[in-house]
């Protein structure tokens, strides 16, 4: 399956998960983004989205690819990586590869329904190790995502670095891709 394509139309994502996307997220580029956010999830039959409830996915990567459209993809890979500081995150500990392994149980918590997809971490050595992303969110904002995670546990000192290492990709329609991350 491509990006922007739920794995199953029955998987919701959180409303909490949506807001802070589109307030703390989107928000934090610019008024302007916001409302473009906004108007992209109205598109998709999401107005005045709540907290407390729970929208299909499908309709949220529709809005998804209309933002990376209007804004251009490095949008997303910025966007993911605010993700760790503006969504509810596991955080009872303090190094990369917890926070890498973190990804996913972040992940679970805010999908529900059907094959959601998920992301696994596997260290390959003392300051590097993949990250699969199984998953219908497209490739800039898994970069940046596993970015912003990395960097928030590296030390100070530092040079967060990630390339696509595996020998697929959903730019090119299938359903993973595989990062190394150093750190």
């Amino acid at each position: 399956m491509a990006s922007y394509e739920a794995f199953d139309p029955t998987v919701e994502i959180n409303g909490e998960t949506v807001l802070t996307i589109v307030e703390q997220g989107m928000g934090k580029f610019s008024d302007a983004y916001r409302e473009q956010a906004l108007q992209a999830l109205a598109e998709e039959g999401i107005t005045d989205p709540a907290p407390d409830e729970w929208y299909p996915q499908q309709a949220w990567l529709n809005a998804f690819e209309a933002i990376a459209e209007e804004l251009q993809p490095h949008v997303l890979d910025r966007l993911g990586e605010q993700i760790p500081d503006a969504a509810e995150w596991p955080n009872e500990f303090d190094t990369v590869p917890e926070g890498l392994r973190s990804i996913d149980e972040a992940y679970q918590r805010n999908h529900r329904g059907g094959e959601i997809g998920w992301y696994r971490f596997e260290q390959t050595d003392d300051r590097a190790g993949t990250v699969t992303c199984y998953n219908p969110y497209p490739c800039p904002f898994d970069r940046g995502l596993i970015r912003g995670v990395a960097e928030q546990y590296a030390s100070m000192d530092s040079f967060v670095f990630i390339e696509e290492t595996g020998s697929t990709c959903r730019r090119n329609g299938e359903d993973r891709c595989t990062y190394t991350v150093y750190w």
